[in-house]
């Protein structure tokens, strides 16, 4: 009767019904089980580019078209950035200093390259202050620090923990803005004791210091933005989890598929 009606012939229906998948939805298939883990591993918030990123580190084959077509169709969205902006205050690079890395965000080596910045959270109980520094080669936050208030001591458990977790003694430049917490005594110090170079924007120059200011980026769109925090201890433990249980996996299982490239393509004759 549905067939009568819809002006379909039976065996034409029939054929449709017991005829095998084809390679390419097959495919699609295995691509979307795939895309489905790699989203809830998230917390469902990355979306298609970010989604194109972490299925080629799975060496998994497929365009940024294909993946975001198979998203919407399924359902899988990821969360919007949101927009805003904030002052933060400056102060005058201290005599010797200079901008070692004139927005040169590569690194050939690790351990060579950190840069470091702050951001605020806002919970209900206030606001709370994280300080990460990060290692531009790999793309880990390889050391970071939360307080309520944004002083130099916060910025230097950061750089202490970076220093901890440091493999070599090699002098490594460590690039801030002007922050009146990167241009204090007990920072420049620090920075010396440690063999760190310490390299600083120009004044009104954000661009100087993308790489961090693009995680933090992230992070709010990723994880923050969408979340609202009680209390000061519930934000650190999400950005505790975000960053120990997603961000730094993420980065080292796509810094081991780079480098199983790398011997592949050196062991060919």
């Amino acid at each position: 009767m549905m067939c009568r009606c819809l002006n379909v012939s039976p065996s034409g229906y029939y054929a449709w019904v017991e005829r095998q998948p084809s390679a390419r939805d097959i495919a699609n298939a295995r691509l979307l089980e795939r895309m489905r883990e790699i989203h809830d591993d998230s917390g469902g918030i990355i979306g298609a580019p970010r989604m194109h990123e972490d299925l080629q580190t799975d060496g998994l084959k497929a365009s940024l078209n294909r993946i975001a077509r198979l998203m919407a169709a399924n359902g899988i969205y990821g969360w919007p950035r949101k927009k805003g902006r904030g002052t933060k205050r400056s102060s005058v690079r201290p005599a010797g200093l200079a901008n070692h890395l004139e927005r040169d965000f590569t690194a050939q080596e690790p351990e060579t390259k950190w840069v470091t910045d702050i951001t605020e959270i806002a919970t209900l109980e206030g606001k709370l202050y994280l300080c990460v520094v990060l290692d531009l080669f790999s793309k880990l936050i390889v050391g970071w620090s939360m307080h309520h208030r944004q002083d130099r001591h916060m910025v230097m458990r950061a750089v202490e923990m970076a220093v901890w977790q440091r493999q070599e003694q090699h002098n490594v430049v460590l690039h801030s803005d002007r922050g009146t917490q990167f241009t204090s005594g007990d920072y420049q110090r620090l920075l010396k004791r440690e063999n760190l170079i310490s390299s600083m924007s120009a004044v009104g120059h954000c661009a100087d210091n993308a790489a961090c200011e693009g995680f933090f980026g992230i992070l709010k769109r990723e994880r923050i933005n969408y979340r609202q925090y009680r209390t000061r201890d519930e934000a650190r433990a999400d950005v505790f989890d975000y960053v120990e249980r997603f961000h730094n996996p993420r980065m080292r299982r796509r810094l081991a598929n780079q480098d199983s490239k790398f011997t592949s393509l050196s062991n060919r004759p």
